[in-house]
């Protein structure tokens, strides 16, 4: 008697092997039985207490992603959209130096802050959302443990609050630590993987600052004190040391970047362990991502496990009245937005006497001490880079697709053609400002770095930048554009986008239960339609607390998505099983 039966579905296993028509057994959360059916094979014996008929779809392993920011999240929202809206069955959380413990008590606001100004999540919706049950890293565990997940999340322990709880201000001020502070440090760190952190993060890039403009706790620290830290995480067990580098927006000259590879490359030598770190293609160093790349693999090749996290897709942010735009600083427009609720603003947009006074004024000026308020002033002057995305989104778009060539096409200026973009789907539709990973104005880059063996499939903040990016959709998006869609240049076979976000990533922070479809591995999977499988345009949800605002990006084809052996969505809609689980690292 099986729990669960998949029958007559195609596998892609997650090895990158070919696929095979198999029925699939699953009893107490784990696969007991793969029968490969050929021609009229009855398939597997057996009753069980559900059947799903996989027949004319693909069956694939739970995806597992490795960059996500739901430390606080998780504490309130059982369901971690919009990751599992995409195939996540496991996600990992505490990336990019920034997390929610340890915390002394006081210091709760000073967390927030910190989150919000790097990772952009309405500390409104923080402070309403977490309930801080905790003080010390395990306790933070043991808080998380208690909950009914649909899918399963792990984390890490972050250095930003590592550094505020035994440093106190100077910590925060990003002084230099001494001896003491960073054996204090290194206390916290290996009783934090002792008790199941999978990893360590540290930012050292100089665009993550909290909302008061301090750089992140651990920016400059020096090496001293992150090799201290990096020795105490591998004392603790098995673990990541995960980096977002200094250089990694393409701000530093190129020997800042050489630099960082090497005290990371020395560091992955010295502690045995994995250190992963952030790249994407600078418009300013086009070609600086290979030669990153080129010493990375030779650093595997010497046996030392450095691996470059990298990003399915451009790497920017989206425009639109929901959210940042061109227009926030004109007059006009700030006062509808007071006083209308949203449809009535949409309509009021729309009133050509209304589009004629904001078009006409000029801004007001930008508070410094606001996030992001100064953004408007860039998005006017980059019609030539921001591209209307189309529906269904198109990621890789030409030339002609961009704001400016629009204009030229219909006769107007700029910005008249980008508010009047942004008026449609009722004052919806979003325009992609791609930063980076998009200097060619095509994605053969990216081809290049998803074919690296020393480069690894993550960076998609899913949980985070919630007024600018969806890419926690990156599951999706590998499925249906890598290996499906694409037209402007080689794509991929199923079998290995599958692999590059399940066996790979899952390899990666040592979670050898999951990532392949094999007889006593983990029961997550999923059950996809490719010819329907379609990525959704994003919109603008206001379902955070405190009513927080956050772009969502849902997709349909998902027939049905598998963790631990329960359904826990069928064609997208969630059953209300929670068999997801907080995941302890190995020690």
């Amino acid at each position: 008697m099986f729990d669960l039966k998949i029958t007559g579905g195609t596998v892609v296993d997650g090895t990158g092997a070919d696929r095979f028509r198999a029925d699939i057994g699953v009893k107490d959360g784990r696969i007991v039985e793969v029968r490969r059916r050929n021609g009229d094979d009855a398939g597997l014996e057996g009753d069980a207490a559900e059947t799903l008929d996989a027949t004319g779809r693909i069956v694939a392993p739970g995806f597992v992603d490795i960059h996500t920011h739901y430390d606080g999240q998780v504490s309130w929202d059982p369901l971690l959209e919009p990751s599992s809206l995409h195939g996540a069955t496991t996600v990992v959380g505490g990336n990019c130096g920034v997390g929610f413990a340890p915390v002394a008590p006081g210091r709760e606001q000073w967390l927030i802050e910190l989150m919000e100004g790097v990772e952009d999540i309405p500390g409104s919706a923080l402070a309403e959302g977490i309930t801080w049950q905790w003080e010390s890293f395990p306790e933070y565990l043991d808080a998380i443990e208690k909950r009914d997940l649909a899918i399963d999340f792990g984390t890490q322990i972050a250095h930003g609050a590592v550094r505020g709880y035994a440093m106190g201000d100077r910590g925060a001020r990003n002084e230099e630590a001494n001896a003491d502070d960073i054996a204090a440090m290194a206390r916290i760190v290996q009783e934090a993987i002792e008790a199941g952190a999978l990893g360590f993060s540290t930012s050292r890039t100089e665009g993550h600052r909290a909302i008061d403009g301090e750089a992140v706790p651990g920016t400059y620290a020096a090496e001293q004190e992150l090799f201290g830290l990096g020795r105490a995480m591998a004392s603790g067990g098995r673990a990541v040391f995960e980096v977002a580098p200094e250089g990694i927006a393409g701000e530093s000259p190129a020997e800042v970047c050489m630099r960082e590879l090497d005290w990371m490359t020395k560091l992955a030598a010295d502690i045995e362990r994995p250190v992963s770190y952030g790249m994407i293609q600078s418009t300013g160093l086009p070609d600086l991502w290979r030669d990153m790349l080129e010493r990375t693999g030779k650093a595997h090749e010497n046996g030392i496990e450095l691996y470059a996290q990298i990003a399915a897709r451009p790497f920017g942010m989206l425009f639109g009245f929901p959210g940042y735009h061109a227009f926030t600083h004109r007059p006009t427009f700030r006062k509808l937005k007071a006083e209308l609720d949203r449809d009535e603003l949409a309509r009021r947009l729309a009133d050509p006497a209304v589009r004629a006074a904001i078009l006409s004024e000029p801004d007001l000026p930008p508070d410094p001490s606001v996030l992001f308020d100064q953004m408007f002033a860039m998005v006017q002057h980059s019609a030539n880079h921001i591209y209307a995305i189309g529906d269904p989104p198109d990621y890789e778009p030409t030339p002609d697709k961009t704001v400016a060539a629009i204009a030229e096409q219909r006769g107007q200026d700029p910005l008249s053609t980008m508010y009047d973009l942004m008026l449609e789907s009722d004052a919806g539709a979003l325009l992609m400002l791609p930063f980076y990973n998009y200097a060619a104005g095509n994605h053969d880059v990216i081809h290049e770095m998803l074919t690296h063996p020393a480069a690894v499939s993550g960076l998609s903040d899913g949980g985070a930048h919630c007024g600018l990016i969806c890419d926690a959709s990156y599951p999706t998006f590998l499925l249906t554009h890598w290996a499906r869609d694409r037209h402007r240049g080689p794509k991929f076979p199923l079998e290995y986008v599958v692999r590059k976000q399940t066996l790979d990533t899952a390899t990666l922070y040592g979670l050898s239960d999951r990532g392949v479809i094999a007889v006593g591995k983990k029961a997550d999977i999923n059950v996809i339609d490719m010819d329907a499988l379609t990525l959704e345009l994003p919109r603008m949800a206001y379902d955070l607390p405190a009513g927080g605002r956050r772009l969502i990006q849902g997709a349909s084809g998902y027939d049905a998505t598998v963790v631990s052996g329960a359904v826990t969505r069928r064609h997208g809609v969630d059953t209300g099983a929670r068999p997801g689980r907080l995941i302890r690292g190995v020690r």
